[in-house]
């Protein structure tokens, strides 16, 4: 089986492991003679995997399920920006919002829909290239919402902040299961699978019980957190599929020694690409200059001389290195290198680096 290097942002790479359980899935799931893209939602097989996924889950973030619950919902984090809001604000009533990137402006969006946004912090000035150190909070907030990672600029919150007394809501796509934070900080935290989870099709949203006996009521009952949590999301037809993955994927980052573990290699793996970059600073332009603010995920730069952005992503697609070219709306180069990226591949886009500083200085 040939593997490149997959820099793709997302959907992203998964582990081979992951890969090589679930095609056998795909043919059969658990001795049933049925494929797991086959087998009934209501059936002991599936279910036998849906409420596995939904302890792991819990237990890979170290929260106990006493206290929180785990969801498996559609429609991905884009959904989660107005579903969020449209179950804890209404007329009359603020939000806090902190703006550090493209998705967190979109789910504000979304959030006046429903209430009054207050925009606590934002990094636009600085075209989101650092993550706020203060912010403005509203006593009255119903819920301070954070993006704790920014997929297109390349910054992510070090440290989650301290919203005393207030809910705390987070969009964590791109990072999810990438460090060892303390995820009890969180009342509801949401996460489109396909970056760093495993495929597009499920949606976690991962919730303090007591965050949900606040949610309002007048809400459609397929766009209701409660619903869903009675459930044990399988209010609908759930994404059997994605949610099988998820699984298999949480099984690996548990077998790979938990999140420590992983945030020990992820930093690793961003060391090895920061550290060529700013090796080269009259080649290189780093996206993020304060480096506490840095991603561990998506790695983003340009190259001082515009002219070759081309040639460099060329000669990375020759060493089998894709998904490089940076997002649409702010161009420039991306690395994205999620949890199942290998260190080796971070240290060949390292040696590029080099290479290709040494030859057009």
């Amino acid at each position: 089986m040939k593997r490149i290097y997959n820099f793709s942002a997302g959907p992203a790479i998964l582990p081979v492991e992951v890969l090589e359980e679930a095609s056998q899935g795909i043919l059969e799931i658990h001795g049933s003679g049925m494929s797991i893209l086959e087998v009934s939602h209501r059936g002991k097989d599936y279910e036998a995997i849906h409420f596995d996924a939904k302890e792991r889950l819990l237990r890979v973030l170290g929260l106990s399920s006493d206290e929180y619950t785990a969801l498996f919902l559609g429609g991905g984090a884009s959904l989660q920006f107005a579903m969020a809001p449209m179950n804890f604000l209404r007329t009359g009533q603020t939000a806090d919002y902190i703006n550090t990137g493209e998705w967190a402006a979109k789910a504000i969006k979304e959030a006046k829909r429903f209430g009054t946004v207050n925009v606590a912090a934002t990094s636009e000035e600085t075209k989101f290239s650092s993550i706020p150190k203060s912010y403005s909070l509203n006593s009255e907030a119903q819920y301070v919402h954070i993006t704790t990672n920014n997929t297109i600029e390349g910054t992510e919150w070090s440290a989650i902040p301290a919203t005393p007394g207030t809910p705390l809501i987070a969009d964590a796509s791109s990072d999810i299961f990438a460090r060892n934070l303390d995820y009890s900080r969180f009342d509801l935290l949401y996460a489109g699978a396909q970056k760093n989870a495993g495929p597009a099709g499920v949606t976690l949203v991962v919730a303090r019980k007591a965050y949900l006996e606040k949610a309002h009521d007048d809400v459609p009952a397929i766009l209701s957190y409660k619903t869903h949590a009675k459930s044990d999301s399988l209010y609908n037809t759930p994404p059997a599929f994605a949610i099988y993955v998820v699984g298999l994927v949480l099984k690996w980052i548990e077998g790979q020694g938990g999140l420590a573990a992983i945030e020990t290699r992820n930093r690793e793996k961003a060391a090895l690409v920061y550290n060529s970059l700013d090796e080269y600073p009259d080649v290189y332009d780093p996206a993020v200059t304060e480096k506490a603010d840095r991603s561990l995920m998506n790695l983003t730069f340009r190259l001082r001389n515009a002219d070759l952005e081309k040639p460099f992503l060329a000669g990375a697609q020759e060493r089998e290195m894709d998904g490089l070219k940076g997002h649409r709306n702010v161009g420039g180069i991306r690395a994205s290198i999620y949890n199942a990226f290998p260190v080796e591949g971070c240290r060949a886009l390292a040696d590029y680096l080099h290479e290709f500083a040494d030859t057009h200085r």
